[in-house]
């Protein structure tokens, strides 16, 4: 069926005429929308005689253990319904219903919610309406809906053209905040300059590391550009839903498409399957900090890396890479909660400094917490293997040159976040002869949050994954400025 693309306004002699061209192209099309207006209104047919054994769940429109025939007699237009009890089967109820000139019947159940396909609903009334306007739908407009999906491009969507410019002003915003913050650290080198002072007595934030944090290491590199998945699942919309990607009405009354969970994106279900990995999570649906997938975190935030891992490691920096046992020794996990609850309430403004957490350890705790939780981990199932499979390489160049190519295997997210970790860790263990922290022990602490192999069989066989897993973190410490690209 041709597609409605022209467009008409009310003129004062009330009659219809063609509107000029516009320069802003039409991302909304009326189609479906005016046949859903169209579709038959359900019209319940009511039983006047007491009807024994009447289902709790079924009103008037129920008329106990009548024919198909005696049905049929009774429903004389379109959008007529009512609810027989099977005279074969006992305890079966149909629905019986008026749609073109011709009587359907269709088994109906009830588990809470009446139900004759997969929708459930509140009311029989509410399940013909969307009934009549499905078949109605697919008799004027089945080819139409079959080809509506495949003739649109998502260059021209209503989601691309709506979100092109937020996209563009949110890019602008965050170039301009990183130009500002590399001002201010080189102007602060600058005047560290004129102070020269011994390697263990530089600060322990502003050289090297408040470079990574104003995110010099992400030069060129655009978070909103990083490949994610869009999370559909079925929604039922309030008010008048349209599809964004192909723009067209989304009918019925519950269940009409899928909505993804963490950036809104709306659409008709096989719509919905030809939309890129492009998601932009948007704040108001990812409410949590903590359990939430690294790349949706960084691209709901706007940020390289998550902040619970540039907040944590900046405040380590600052006042505990001397401290023993940094990351082997564990905080209380009461004050660890707090921490985590003040990161979920705070996001980036969140006050971990010592004045709110005196013990590093409670710091260290939350970011180990950060990692455990994320659903999946910072070096990926999907690598997990590649990884494991070049710390059992027996040459060391050729564990390194294996682990370069696994590294390159991980999502832009996961990569810099754990380039970010490895450069704190390494700095760490630098320090060892005050924390007694070695490559070794870091490697231990965290390769079971960092790595966690999809599938383990025996005894022997977690030994073995857990020795490749701590020479993986180790190796990853110890040659990071070879590993990564610096």
């Amino acid at each position: 069926m041709a597609e409605l693309t022209h467009s008409v306004v009310f003129s004062s002699e009330g009659q219809w005429r063609n509107r000029p061209p516009s320069r802003i192209p039409s991302l909304w099309k009326s189609y479906l929308y005016q046949l859903q207006q169209e579709a038959p209104i359900p019209k319940r047919i009511l039983c006047n005689r007491e009807v024994y054994a009447r289902p709790s769940h079924y009103g008037r429109e129920f008329h106990g253990k009548i024919s198909r025939e005696e049905a049929e007699r009774l429903l004389v237009e379109d959008g007529c319904y009512l609810v027989r009890e099977s005279q074969r089967a006992l305890g079966q109820y149909t629905l019986s219903m008026r749609f073109g000139g011709i009587t359907k019947n269709f088994k109906l159940y009830y588990d809470g919610k009446h139900y004759v396909g997969e929708k459930r609903f509140d009311t029989i009334q509410d399940l013909v309406a969307d009934g009549l306007i499905s078949m109605y739908l697919e008799v004027h407009a089945g080819d139409y809906i079959a080809t509506m999906c495949m003739e649109s491009k998502y260059e021209d969507s209503p989601y691309m053209t709506l979100n092109s410019y937020k996209r563009k002003i949110t890019r602008n915003r965050c170039r301009s905040t990183i130009r500002h913050a590399k001002d201010e650290v080189a102007l602060k080198k600058e005047v560290q300059k004129e102070e020269p002072y011994h390697e263990y007595d530089r600060p322990p934030i502003e050289s090297p590391t408040n470079d990574v944090f104003l995110h010099e290491d992400g030069d060129g590199i655009d978070v909103l550009q990083f490949e994610k998945l869009h999370v559909f699942k079925t929604n039922n919309f309030i008010g008048l839903p349209w599809c964004d990607f192909c723009g067209n009405f989304m009918w019925g009354l519950i269940a009409q498409g899928v909505k993804c969970e963490d950036c809104g994106f709306s659409a008709h279900k096989k719509c919905s399957e030809k939309v890129p990995n492009d998601c932009m999570p948007d704040l108001k649906y990812v409410k949590r900090v903590f359990g939430v997938d690294l790349i949706t975190l960084v691209k709901a935030h706007n940020t390289l890396r998550p902040f619970v891992v540039d907040l944590c490691i900046k405040e380590t920096e600052k006042r505990g890479v001397d401290v023993e046992g940094l990351y082997r020794v564990s905080g209380f996990s009461d004050e660890i909660e707090l921490c985590r609850m003040v990161f979920e309430r705070d996001c980036e403004c969140a006050d971990i400094s010592r004045n709110a957490f005196e013990d590093i350890n409670v710091i260290t705790g939350v970011l180990k917490l950060f990692f455990r939780l994320l659903p999946i981990p910072l070096i990926t199932y999907e690598a997990y293997n590649a990884f494991t499979n070049a710390a059992k390489k027996a040459a060391l160049c050729d564990k390194l040159e294996s682990l370069k190519e696994a590294l390159k295997t991980l999502p832009p997210a996961h990569y810099q976040t754990l380039k970010f970790l490895m450069a704190h860790l390494y700095r760490v263990a630098e320090r060892q002869k005050y924390n007694l922290m070695t490559p070794q022990n870091l490697s231990t602490v965290f390769c079971p949050t960092l790595l966690r192999c999809p599938e383990v069989g025996g005894v022997q066989d977690q030994l073995s994954a857990w020795h490749a897993e701590s020479t993986v973190i180790e190796m990853l410490i110890t040659h990071h400025r070879q590993l990564f690209d610096h």
